[in-house]
């Protein structure tokens, strides 16, 4: 903390009415007159709060234990902000301090962290944690609001890690993830954040681009806040991601590009080569060729836009094309037999854990994403008529539905609700603690259910791919489907009509076997037979004429049947041989004496020709 930033003099000299609350605090009269020397040493060594406030942080730190609990001491109680250093070397009871100052905040502190489920050993890191921060700032505790929280933590975190050869321990971060829940439920923080909601190190990027290209980085970051004001933050801090990526490639490959208005085709190219070349998703050897199209489809919506919007650096074209896009592969979706499914389930019923009995129940019958199961709220559950169904938040196509529920995924949730208790400043019903459950909470919770069941890897989304798959295949119609999985367009559902694999065997096995039974008649069923096999059967046994079929039954006779043979125009050769000793005899077994001299003067040609 520079000089400049500190409070005048006249400030923070020692009021005599913050000394004598020191004085007093000692209880006995013997604590008494030792915190007087201490007082009075502290004025010897220091003169002032300001006299301490500047001294070196050697100085301060070679003083005595009380000088240093009373400059602490005088520092919380009149709100004058301590550097981080000196905070993380005193070794000073900052925690002690604060309580004695703050009595009513620290009691209410106490009990918010007994009723959110911490420990008395957590919630006395979190105070001490708290009163390190408020040193720090400067501020009373309840004015320690989100931006200076932030700005009091990164202090903190960054004089611990200077002191632990660039590590920050749990023993601090623990704290302080505790801590925010905490202050979220009093009320003095807006609302508690999860591990996204965090300082990243995108801001620290971007200002080690500027240094290297102002023009360009302005440029990418003006469109970014632009679109942020439209668009989801998943999908903005996508293309952050993807317009960092390319800038840095170009401070690191093209040193001449300066701004948006000097990229070329040659540049795009390179990129597209740099992408691939780079190591993919979770240490993949290769990235996807999912992620190299988001990248490209992020690049060209960019330039598209800056030129649309008319910006002063924008190129005279967009240089990134269609033909960009890599040829995505659309492989099946992964999806659970019904036997693997059965496993999963009768595995996860028996976890210790309320939670993971909550998510992967809840994931197989209602085919929520994960987003859409963390982000549930404490009235998602409704009744309409006689039914219930469960109200998704609005989610990854910015639309919500109602989902009917399962009584058993009712009385889970039930359940899930009445040990969460009453969580102030958040209507999530997913919370830990005062905290959103994190999504790796979620995979883990599937991943245990899989390994108990003896399945392998198993990810949350393969129970959402699983339901359909399993609707389709029991006759569930498309559009049924669509409506529970939330889809915007047909498109996404005939993905599972793809993978009915149930359905195409056992009407294929079917067929077969009507099939298999015309060789066999005596082996078909007397109820197997349907109208189309009737059809096809009585049509085997009608004889076939130019333009439609005699109907005439067996048993009669009929004195045209042989008017073809008996044209002058009428041709056949050795190789219907069989086929007319066959209609020969059949005139002779019927005593048909004309068709049988018909067909006997027609083999006695065929025999004198063979001879």
């Amino acid at each position: 903390m520079s000089a400049t930033s500190l409070p005048t003099t006249a400030t923070i000299v020692p009021r005599p009415d913050v000394s004598a609350a020191f004085i007093d605090a000692g209880g006995s009269v013997v604590a008494r007159k030792l915190r007087r020397g201490t007082v009075a040493a502290f004025t010897v060594d220091f003169v002032d709060l300001t006299g301490w406030s500047h001294a070196p942080l050697s100085k301060r730190l070679a003083a005595a234990v009380s000088v240093r609990a009373f400059g602490a001491w005088l520092a919380l109680a009149t709100a004058v902000p301590v550097d981080a250093d000196y905070v993380v070397a005193a070794g000073t009871s900052w925690g002690r301090h604060a309580a004695l100052i703050h009595p009513d905040l620290a009691a209410a502190f106490t009990s918010t962290t007994q009723r959110l489920g911490f420990t008395e050993i957590e919630a006395s890191r979190q105070w001490a944690t708290l009163a390190k921060l408020v040193a720090i700032s400067g501020l009373r505790p309840d004015l320690l609001h989100r931006y200076r929280f932030d700005a009091a933590r990164a202090e903190l975190i960054a004089a611990v890690r200077a002191r632990n050869d660039g590590r920050a321990p749990k023993t601090l971060t623990t704290p302080l993830h505790g801590l925010e829940a905490t202050l979220s439920a009093i009320g003095i923080l807006d609302e508690p954040v999860g591990k996204t909601g965090r300082p990243n190190s995108r801001s620290g990027h971007w200002e080690t681009l500027t240094r290297t290209a102002p023009v360009l980085t302005t440029t990418m970051r003006r469109y970014l806040a632009q679109i942020a004001l439209s668009m989801r933050p998943g999908t903005v801090a996508l293309a952050d991601t993807t317009l960092r990526h390319f800038a840095t490639y170009l401070s690191d490959h093209h040193h001449d590009v300066a701004a948006a208005a000097d990229i070329e085709r040659t540049h795009i190219e390179g990129f597209k080569a740099w992408l691939t070349a780079r190591p993919g998703y979770r240490r993949r050897r290769e990235p996807v060729k999912t992620t190299v199209g988001m990248r490209m489809s992020h690049l060209r919506c960019f330039f598209d836009r800056i030129i649309e919007w008319g910006y002063p650096d924008a190129p005279s074209r967009n240089h990134v094309f269609a033909g960009d896009m890599p040829i995505r592969d659309r492989p099946l979706p992964r999806f659970l037999d019904d036997a693997d499914a059965a496993a999963l389930l009768a595995a996860a019923r028996k976890l210790p854990r309320l939670f993971d009995r909550v998510c992967v129940e809840v994931l197989a019958r209602t085919g929520l994403r994960k987003g859409e199961f963390l982000g549930l709220t404490i009235d998602a559950v409704v009744q309409i008529g006689d039914g219930h169904w469960l109200r998704t938040p609005v989610g990854k196509l910015r639309t919500d539905r109602y989902v009917p529920l399962h009584p058993r995924v009712k009385t889970l949730l039930e359940e899930w609700s009445a040990q969460r208790g009453a969580q102030m400043n958040t209507p999530l019903m997913f919370v830990d603690k005062g905290r959103p459950i994190p999504q790796t909470r979620v995979d883990a919770a599937v991943d245990r259910a899989a390994t108990a069941g003896g399945l392998g890897h198993v990810t949350p989304h393969q129970l959402r791919h699983t339901l359909a798959t399993q609707a389709i295949n029991r006759g569930m119609s498309l559009e049924a489907i669509a409506a529970l999985l939330g889809h915007r367009s047909m498109t996404m559902t005939m993905t599972y009509a793809r993978i009915a694999d149930r359905t195409v065997a056992d009407e294929y096995f079917a067929v077969s076997e009507k099939m298999e039974a015309l060789y066999e008649p005596a082996a078909l069923p007397a109820d197997a037979e349907g109208p189309n096999m009737r059809n096809l059967r009585a049509e085997t046994n009608q004889r076939l004429l130019g333009n439609g079929h005699c109907s005439r039954p067996a048993e009669l006779g009929c004195r045209y049947e042989t008017i073809c043979e008996t044209c002058s125009f009428f041709t056949t050769t050795i190789a219907f041989r069989d086929t007319l000793q066959d209609q020969h005899d059949d005139a002779h077994a019927h005593g048909e004496t004309h068709r049988q001299d018909v067909y006997a003067a027609i083999l006695h040609q065929l025999d004198d020709a063979a001879s």
